[in-house]
């Protein structure tokens, strides 16, 4: 990616995730692993009430892990 584009949707979101959680994205990634057979805010609830991510963070990181898994 040249140094001039900018990161733009849910991965938008990743550099902050890291800082506020202090856990790595692959982290989050894997624990979505996990939730598959859940529903988008079903896991968005889950990421929220047991880790305590906020909902736009959440939403992000579901959002993320779902068009990845789809392609």
């Amino acid at each position: 990616m040249a140094a001039d584009q900018k990161v733009r949707g849910p991965a938008s979101y990743f550099p902050s995730i890291e800082k506020t959680y202090g856990k790595p994205i692959s982290h989050w990634l894997k624990l979505l692993d996990s939730m598959k057979d859940q529903k988008h805010m079903e896991a968005v609830a889950c990421l929220k009430s047991e880790h305590g991510i906020g909902h736009g963070h959440a939403n992000a990181l579901v959002a993320y892990h779902r068009a990845r898994s789809a392609a």
